[in-house]
């Protein structure tokens, strides 16, 4: 079947994809989610392993859809996935800088970029939700901003904006 083109124009889009596939399992998921559509409970069950995260990690990359399975009268409908990607064209240009940003955002531990991630939650959830006002607030460049919403899963990019939605599911 084929699958549909992901046009990436934004670097900090990078950030959730290159999470996305340099770990094995959220790439497990991955690859078996290209096959056919699961459910969360089906691919726990065929790798042997928690796939939440992956699949809110995938989520929020775009890189899955899913939909309402009907299941047998009487009993509830459950979620199932699959992706919605099957190639990617990366179309834009940066700085060296901030490519060294999104991947020192990529791939650093939460622990030493959890300050930044609660203070411009704190600064979202308190009505700053402009990329101008925010980068002005925490003295950091916009791209540097959308890399680290894109990291947090209580963080959304629309936009110039960033919005704070909880967790996501």
């Amino acid at each position: 079947m084929g699958k549909r083109t992901r046009i990436i124009n934004d670097p900090s889009d990078l950030v959730p994809l290159l999470r996305t596939f340099g770990s094995d399992t959220h790439k497990k998921v991955f690859d078996h989610l290209l096959v056919d559509w699961y459910t969360e409970e089906e691919l726990k069950e065929m790798l042997n392993f928690e796939v939440r995260e992956s699949l809110t990690i995938l989520k929020k990359s775009g890189l899955i859809e899913s939909k309402w399975r009907m299941p047998e009268p009487g009993k509830t409908p459950t979620k199932e996935f699959h992706t919605s990607y099957s190639k990617i064209q990366v179309n834009f240009q940066c700085s060296i800088e901030d490519l060294a940003d999104l991947l020192m955002i990529t791939f650093t531990c939460d622990d030493d970029i959890r300050n930044m991630m609660e203070l411009i939650e704190t600064e979202v959830v308190n009505g700053n939700q402009s990329m101008t006002g925010l980068s002005r607030a925490v003295g950091t460049s916009p791209l540097y901003l959308r890399g680290i919403a894109r990291r947090s899963n209580k963080l959304l990019v629309k936009g110039q904006r960033i919005e704070f939605v909880g967790a996501l599911e």
